[in-house]
């Protein structure tokens, strides 16, 4: 699609295609990169890239439109995308993951690659979903915590910064937030992301643990279940019991959800299909603790007895049999560790009963130890786990929970009963019975049917709930079992009926016997009864549990009349004795004979279950005598005494009636006192019973009571009065036993009493407002009272009432004057005596901070200083303090800079009394504390805190109060010192990089801005000048632009745009004041000269042009102040050159930074005549110093071990000839520890010998940089050495240059030192060495050479050859393969011959490698002797410098009779400058320039014979590239070449300085000579071939060709080549046989000392 734009609309737009242009014009772009458009012209936009900042051109089809918003910043219009944060942050998180996970799939790991990739998939998936903006709110809120717990995570394990969120998950804005709720929020996303790696290494499922930890953070759960279809063939109508399971109880937990499900596979209702949904709700923590929890559906049909039976015989239907169960492990789903979405079907298979006598419960225990085959036959449905009661979850899923889903609640209460939730239930379960056959042959088919029937026997209607879902039925029927003489049914169902009706109802069972004949069937009769009545005597309800009832039995008609057994006892009691029973049988029996009444049925036994889910009836007599106190006021004293033994479940579950019981008995007796302890104490009993943490979810209860339904306006006077009383009492010291739980309900006291006092005011209008204040500060003064004494009994009431007090400051603020209330808080904690409690006043204070109280100024104005006192003292000591009471200090000081961070009235004074009092102390703590302190953190944040809120007045002020300079000084050093601490090491993680750069930008970098305009009034002039100030201002300051946080080039690109975007480049802001502040120094600037060369240095190597332009002057100025002061700049050389060498070495500078040093340095030179050549020559030293440093930096990446061994030579070398002996020697051993790693000792050997060369056998102390072993004399040290390299030259077995070494350091022995024990040690290991030589085979190594051709290669190695000297038993196929690992790029080429400009000009790497063989060179002093062959065989392959490669050609005819007359050897010789072994195990090639020439002329005279074969061959080709290369040779214009060679070889002066070059000479000129046969040879060819409109072309080059022949011949010579037709294809190899005399070395070591040191006594 082309995008029709108008000309300069901007536009943003994204790449969707990758696009590569061709060319200038055209733009190349990458996928998901964001363009700009400018302009549209036929289809191709003019676009610019935001993140390469440059133009081009390409397809308008390539991009995806993005809408934006464009938002106004100042003059500047900042352009947004317009999705949604979320989806944005999304984006930009899987873009710089991409490019991570692409960097880990280059590292081949693979582990790592594999999860990024599932999480990005993760990731991209949710965000296709957050657009779709199809969610609903509750799954639009989970999603939204999945993907930001997901993106964190993801961060965490790729070691990205960590991305700090509030409380709805949006990206925290570090600009909008305060430093102290920055850190809290790093802290808190830092222990969630932790906890999340923890339990993803442990294995815990936990891909969905916003959902987890979302279920776990609510009282109530509820899970959505929607049944979707029941496929099961049973033939008859059927009743779907579904309900939750908990099988370690084998207890149903649910009420029943019923369906009635048809025979022909529908709902009975069909207007109910596909709408069968329910809720289990009322599920608490406790619920989903359970370990295992099932959904289970039990499955009744209603029909026949027998389904085999045949419809022939008239059967009795309407039956309820058996028949199945369905059960499915749901845990993990209710528990959230599975999420469910609510399309998802879940298949829950069906188990039948084996038989149609099996008890369903007794199945199901068994399905759910042991699945078995369903046969394809079970219910689908869907589910979810909801958050929420019914209220909550209607309101946050209304697509699915609506008015029509059924609600099953639980059995039981909920964890939290809210006030109205008004129940009166009673469940009720078909235990069990037993029941004999009497005169039957066979068991009986038993039926239970239950009725709820008043005290006259009516029943009563519709009062029976089968199951939620289902209509109220009026009586009840049991599943029949088939002849079971114990059935044990364990159905449940729930009696509901109204409260006022409770006192009169009963439950009555009636026992049938069911036949499977109809006609059977209607002749039976009811054989049995029983009852039970819900209320006892005394108004308390049935008890919860089993119940064995009294079956009786009697006539029918007589069990249906209520006279007849009502007045009966209904339960057997099984703790009584035998003859209870007796008795009740005899009562009963002798009742029957008298009334024809019902009989007690010994022999049957009938048991069932109950339990009372009711907020208005209590199973407790005491708690229902305080309720309905009024009807026994007698026993009102005792009932309120017994309320603290009553069990706490029944009370909160009462709590609204108990609550309006006492507050009704404190009002109705206002008029007297009798009662008010006695409430007091119920009332904070009761508080006491929600403070606990069983019942700490009743809080909500409590206070929706005081809120809603507390109406006591006289209440609190008499609290008031019962608690000023306890705490008086116990200030004197005397025994107050409710004192203690008092001060802990002291919360919910104030609540009452201020509401009390409210409703008061309200209904008179302020009334009594004085008395009521009067009273409260008498209160205070008791509470003040308490504080000061100093009784050890009360010390618990102390720390109770500092703990609790608090609490009250929110409700007493409502009715008292802040300012005041906050006078009596002062007077409260003035009155604890000093050092006394110390930890619980903190807490206390931190409280009082956190309350709406503190946020008033005028309150803080009386808080603020008290609490400033208390936190000195404490933080003095914070170093060696408690670990919990410095904690505790600093959070109190943290929620205090918190409050004032925000508007909260006039903070000025507030800010400037804490940076009094504070500041000094803080700085002094955090320098004094370890940076792996605990508390570090903590401490620095609160630093960081105090100085954001610094204004420029509050620095000025905070600065005037050091009166004198030198306490001013002491203060800005502290400071300095204290920066840079912080800066070298940070106390945050590296990854809170927000925390990081909002200190930098906003706290550091402006102190540091503030601190040096003061330094610049007061300490820059002559008489007041600091130099150790000025110094620790520039070295914190370097320390700041260098940090690794502000190091932007390290980042990537999106981190890279966020920092700058938000914060700037901070570098040069700095940088800049560095500058500025230099040259203000004026005179002074020699006293920071060497010493601030380096800072200066690591400041400009920074990456950053602008920064580098603007400090690299700084050099300059101070080269010309070392040279004003001292006649020349070698301070600052020598520093500079020292420096740049470990600043380079550890990743600083570049070809970049070294090119506009040596531009800006040269330009500023060039107005300073004077200076010029020593400042150039510094500047090529320091140039050539770099190309050196940055070569050797690249290659200590490398794996090849050999790169690095060249690129240190080089280093030492240079450091060697400009004299710098430190870095030297630093170099050397570093160049020995590579020998070492690769276990070349003879190389270490020679290496070390070098540094011995700088020694003198002397007793002088060694320079400082020799001192490797500490501080030693000269001869110490050298002596030291030489036993090292002994040992390694041993370990190389080059045992002659070892003995060398001996009988140099015998020499010292023997005559200089006179030590004759250590002689003896020296000779005897001499001696050994002498007997190596002679009886231990040591092994040859091979030499091969190396070839690097190809500009692929570094310039080191580019177009050079080098000898290796092999290891021991080394073949030339592992050393070529090894070589070739190193280059894994490179090409191998198999001929031997050097290769022509086509390769050693591409772009390629090609590796040519051949064995050598060393030249022998046998020493003087072992010439014509009789020298055994072990000391010979040494040398044949040490101390080598000529090596030989030779191949066969062939020259002239071969003779088919006898190859060898025409078998010719082409020999090539190389000549190392050094002799090997040296200090490397290779060296490179170098040509001389006549060597050079001849190579030069052999090249050429190679190509001319190669063409003239080529077109000898195919005549064909086109004749073009032969006209150019006989032209540019026989030209006059090239022809200078010959001329330059007979000027700079073929003379006189020459010849005499070179008599070893006569061969070679001779070897040029014959080339010269061979050359003129081949132009003949060419030239004729050409004629041959040339065109009429290139004869003229032809006939000038032959021209040209006759005066160099004449010319050529004359001085050298004729040569004759075989006629062409003779010579066909074969070109004679001989004539261009190359002699090749090849001085091998590295180019930087001509004429440096770093050969292989020669020995002391030359060989003769």
């Amino acid at each position: 699609c082309t995008v029709f734009l108008s000309t300069m609309i901007f536009l943003y737009v994204l790449v969707k295609w990758n696009f590569r242009g061709k060319g200038e014009q055209q733009l190349s772009l990458e996928v998901g990169e964001t363009v700009h458009i400018q302009e549209e012209c036929e289809g191709m936009s003019t676009i610019f890239i935001t993140c390469k900042n440059s133009f081009g051109v390409f397809p308008a089809s390539f991009i995806h439109m993005k809408e934006v918003v464009i938002e106004k910043q100042g003059d500047e219009e900042v352009i947004i995308s317009a999705e949604m944060p979320l989806v944005k942050e999304v984006t930009t998180t899987l873009r710089e993951w991409g490019t991570i996970w692409k960097q880990l799939y280059v590292s081949n790991k693979e582990a790592r690659v594999k999860q990024v990739q599932r999480l990005m998939w993760e990731l991209m998936e949710w965000r296709s979903q957050l657009l779709s903006g199809t969610l609903p709110t509750d799954e639009f809120k989970e999603l939204k915590q999945k993907v930001t717990s997901k993106i964190d995570y993801g961060n965490k394990i790729l070691e990205l910064d960590l991305v700090v969120r509030d409380e709805n998950g949006n990206i925290l804005d570090p600009e909008k937030a305060s430093i102290i709720s920055l850190f809290r929020a790093h802290e808190d996303a830092t222990t969630k992301i932790n906890d999340r790696i923890k339990e993803e290494q442990s294995n815990v499922q936990t891909e969905h643990c916003g959902i987890s930890a979302r279920i776990q953070s609510s009282p109530t759960h509820s899970l959505y279940v929607f049944v979707r279809n029941f496929v099961c063939r049973i033939g008859e109508n059927s009743e779907l019991f579904m309900s939750l399971y908990d099988p370690i109880k084998q207890a149903i937990i649910s009420e029943n959800y019923l369906v009635r499900w048809g025979k022909g596979g529908f709902p009975i209702e069909l207007d109910m299909l596909n709408n069968l949904k329910v809720v289990f709700t009322d599920l608490g923590n406790k619920d989903l603790s359970r370990e295992k929890i099932y959904l289970i559906c039990q499955i009744v049909r209603e029909g026949r007895m027998d389904l085999k039976e045949t419809q022939s015989k008239k059967l009795t239907q309407g039956l309820r049999r058996p028949f199945g169960v369905a059960v499915m492990d749901i845990s993990d789903i209710i528990k959230g560790k599975i999420e469910c979405d609510e399309e998802k079907q879940f298949f829950i298979p069906f188990s039948p009963v084996v038989a149609e006598n099996d008890f369903l419960h007794t199945l199901l225990n068994k399905v759910t130890a042991s699945r078995g085959d369903s046969g394809g036959q079970g219910l689908w449905v869907t589910m979810k786990a909801l958050v929420g009661d019914i209220v909550q979850i209607r309101k946050e899923y209304p697509h699915l929970v609506d008015r029509s889903t059924v609600v099953a609640r639980k059995l039981g209460f909920p964890e939290i009963i809210m006030p109205g939730d008004v129940r009166n239930d009673i469940y009720l379960t078909l235990q069990g019975g037993d029941f004999d056959k009497y005169n039957k042959t066979t068991q009986k088919n038993v039926e239970v049917i239950m009725w709820v029937c008043d005290e006259e026997g009516k029943v009563i209607q519709n009062s029976i709930c089968r199951g939620a879902g289902d209509k109220p039925v009026s009586e009840y029927r049991s599943v029949i079992y088939y002849q079971i003489k114990q059935p044990r049914w364990m159905e449940t169902f729930k009696v509901a009926v109204p409260l006022e009706e409770m006192h009169r109802i009963h439950l009555r069972f009636m026992f049938r016997h069911r036949s499977s004949q109809e006609s059977k069937d209607k002749s039976e009769k009811n054989f049995a009864m029983a009852f039970v009545r819900l209320m006892k005597d005394d108004g308390t309800v049935l008890q919860d549990g089993l119940h064995d009832l009294i079956v009786f039995k009697g006539d029918s008609k007589r069990m249906e009349d209520v006279s007849s057994y009502l007045s009966l006892p209904s339960t057997r009691y099984h703790h009584g004795d035998f003859h209870k029973g007796a008795a009740l049988s005899r009562s009963a029996s002798s009742l029957s004979g008298s009334a024809g009444g019902l009989s007690v049925s010994s022999r049957d036994s009938f048991t069932i279950s109950t339990l009372v889910c009711s907020t208005k009836l209590t199973q407790n007599v005491g708690l229902l005598g305080l309720l309905k106190w009024r009807t026994r006021p007698e026993l009102l004293k005792e009932n309120l005494e017994k309320l603290k033994i009553i069990d706490g479940e029944e009370v909160v579950k009462f709590l609204q009636d108990t609550l309006d019981a006492l507050f009704n008995i404190m009002m109705e007796h206002s008029q007297t006192d009798d009662y008010d302890i006695l409430v007091f104490d119920a009332l904070i009993y009761i508080i006491g019973l929600i403070a606990d943490r069983k019942f700490q979810h009743f809080n909500t209860v409590l206070e929706a009571y005081i809120k809603q339904h507390f109406s006591a306006t006289l209440a609190y006077k008499k609290l008031m009065s019962v608690l000023k009383r306890y705490l008086d009492v116990s200030s004197r010291g005397e025994q107050c036993e409710p004192i203690l739980r008092t001060l802990k309900a002291l919360e919910y006291i104030f609540k009452f009493i201020v509401r009390s006092r409210m409703l008061y005011s309200q209904l008179y209008e302020g009334k009594e407002q004085a008395e009521f204040e009067d009273s409260l500060k008498r209160l205070f003064e008791s509470i003040n009272n308490l504080m000061k004494t100093d009784y050890t009994t009360t010390l618990l009431n102390r720390v109770a009432a500092l703990k609790y007090l608090p609490t009250v400051l929110q409700d007493v603020e409502k009715v008292f004057d802040g300012k005041l209330l906050s006078q009596l808080l002062h007077d409260f904690y003035s009155c604890i005596p000093p050092e006394k409690l110390q930890k619980q006043k903190v807490l206390s204070m931190t409280e009082i901070v956190s309350s709406h109280l503190f946020q008033k100024q005028d309150c803080r104005d009386v808080l603020l200083p008290m609490m400033l006192r208390e936190l000195r003292v404490a933080l003095a000591s914070m170093a060696d303090g408690p670990h919990d009471e410095r904690r505790n200090s600093l959070e109190l000081l943290n929620n205090i800079l918190e409050v004032l961070s925000r508007d909260n009235g006039e903070t000025f004074q507030h800010v400037q009394d804490i940076v009094v009092s504070l500041l000094t102390i803080i700085n002094r703590t955090v320098i004094s504390m370890g940076r792996e302190h605990a508390l570090i953190s903590r401490v620095m944040a609160c630093m960081t805190a105090i100085l954001s809120q610094m204004t420029d007045q509050h620095y000025s002020a905070y600065l005037e109060t050091f009166t004198r300079n030198s306490d001013l000084v002491d203060f800005l050093m502290e400071s300095f010192l204290l920066f840079k601490e912080l800066i070298r090491k940070h106390v945050y993680p590296t990854d809170w990089m927000a925390m990081i750069m909002v200190q930098n930008r906003y706290v550091v970098l402006r102190a540091i801005n503030i601190y040096a305009d003061t330094m610049n009034q007061k300490f820059l002039n002559d008489n007041n000048f600091e130099v150790q100030l000025w110094n620790n201002y520039f070295h914190l300051a370097v320390a700041f632009i260098t940090q690794e946080s502000l190091q932007l080039q390290h980042f990537s690109p999106t981190k890279r745009n966020k920092i700058l975007a938000k914060y700037g480049d901070m570098r040069l802001l700095i940088g800049f004041a560095i500058r500025d502040i230099w040259y203000k120094l004026g005179n002074h600037k020699i006293c920071f000269i060497p010493d601030m060369v380096g800072p200066i240095l690591e400041m400009t190597l920074i990456p950053e042009e602008e920064l580098r332009r603007a400090t690299i002057p700084i050099f300059f100025d101070m080269i010309l102040c070392d040279h004003e002061h001292s006649g020349n700049f070698s301070k600052f050389e020598n520093e500079i050159i020292q420096k740049l060498d470990y600043e380079v070495e550890g990743g600083g500078g570049d070809e970049r930074y070294m090119q506009l040093l040596e531009t800006i340095l040269l330009d500023c030179a060039s107005e300073k005549h004077t200076l010029q050549p020593q400042v150039q020559h510094f500047v090529a030293l320091v140039k050539g110093l770099l190309i050196r440093l940055l070569d050797y930096r690249t290659v200590m990446s490398d794996d090849s071990r050999n790169n690095r061994m060249s690129c240190t030579v080089n280093l030492l070398n240079f450091y060697k000839d400009i004299n710098r002996e430190g870095m030297y020697i630093r170099y050397l051993y570093k160049l020995r520890d590579l020998h070492l790693e690769g276990e070349n000792y003879t190389e270490a050997a020679y290496t070390l010998l070098l540094h011995t060369r700088l020694l003198k056998w002397s007793d002088e102390m060694c320079n400082p940089q020799f001192e490797l072993h500490g501080p030693q004399t000269q001869r110490q040290l050298k002596e030291t050495l030489y036993d090292t390299i002994i040992d390694y030259f041993d370990k190389g077995k080059m045992w002659e240059e070892a003995i060398t070494l001996c009988k140099e350091l015998a020499e010292q022995y023997e005559n200089e030192l006179f030590d004759y024990e250590l002689l003896s040690k020296r000779l005897e290991k001499q001696a050994k060495f002498y007997e190596n030589i002679m009886k231990i085979l040591r092994p040859k190594p091979d030499y091969f050479a190396v070839g690097f051709y190809g500009h692929g290669y570094p310039p080191f190695l580019r177009n050079k050859v080098f000898i290796h000297r092999g290891k021991e038993y080394e073949r030339r196929e592992d050393f070529q393969n090894q070589l070739m690992s190193q280059f894994p790029s490179s090409v191998r080429l198999n001929t031997t011959t050097m290769p022509g400009d086509d390769i050693q000009d591409c772009p390629l790497q090609y590796i040519q490698c051949f064995t050598v063989q060393p030249v022998l060179e046998i020493p003087p002093r072992l010439k014509n002797k009789p020298v055994p062959d072990q000391i010979i065989n040494f040398y044949k392959s040490n101390y080598v410098q000529r090596f030989h490669y030779s191949r066969p050609v062939r020259k002239g005819p071969v003779d088919p009779n006898n190859e060898f007359t025409s078998m010719w050897i082409e020999r090539t010789t190389f000549t190392t400058v050094y002799k090997l072994p040296g200090i490397l195990r290779w060296f490179e090639t170098t040509l001389s320039p006549l060597e050079n020439a001849i190579e030069t002329m052999e090249s050429t005279n190679e190509k001319i014979l190669t063409m003239i074969n080529q077109y000898q061959a195919d005549w064909s080709l086109p004749i073009n590239p032969l006209s150019m290369l006989l032209n540019g040779i026989v030209d006059p214009a090239v022809m200078g070449g010959f001329a330059k060679y007979e000027t700079a070889f073929f003379t006189d002066e020459y010849t005499q300085e070179h008599p070893e070059d006569r061969d070679k000479l001779m070897r040029l000129k014959d080339l010269i000579a061979w050359q003129i046969p081949l132009l003949g040879a060419g030239l004729s060819l050409h004629g041959k071939r040339v065109t009429d409109d290139l004869r003229p072309f032809h006939e000038r080059m032959e021209e040209c060709f006759k005066q160099v022949k004449k010319k050529v011949e004359k001085e050298y010579g004729v040569r004759e080549l075989p006629h062409l037709d003779e010579r066909k294809s074969t070109r004679p190899r001989s004539m261009l046989r190359s002699y090749r005399q090849s001085i091998i070395s590295i180019s930087s070591l001509q004429g440096s000392e770093c050969s292989t040191p020669t020995k002391t006594h030359a060989d003769r």
